[in-house]
């Protein structure tokens, strides 16, 4: 499961990288990205959210060259633990 919500993340940090325009779009797809969050952290919690989250920088910027670094944020009040 953890690689079909990982692929799905990454597709939808991908477009809202690089559709900053798409603010319609965009609200969707944040939605999607907290339910992501949420059930990473009803499975392992903030660890499980920020071994996630490192895979996905780590790929958007070898395959596109962006950071996610502040999508960070879209998962913030979802684990106590996570700050950004």
């Amino acid at each position: 499961m953890d690689a079909y919500l990982e692929e799905e993340l990454y597709d939808l940090l991908t477009f809202c990288i690089q559709n900053p325009s798409a603010t319609s779009d965009i609200a969707s797809k944040k939605g999607r990205v907290a339910e992501i969050g949420r059930e990473l952290a009803a499975d392992g919690g903030a660890d499980a959210m920020e071994n996630m989250f490192f895979a996905i920088e780590n790929r958007i910027q070898g395959e596109i060259g962006a950071d996610a670094r502040p999508y960070r944020a879209w998962w913030n009040g979802i684990a106590s633990e996570w700050k950004y």
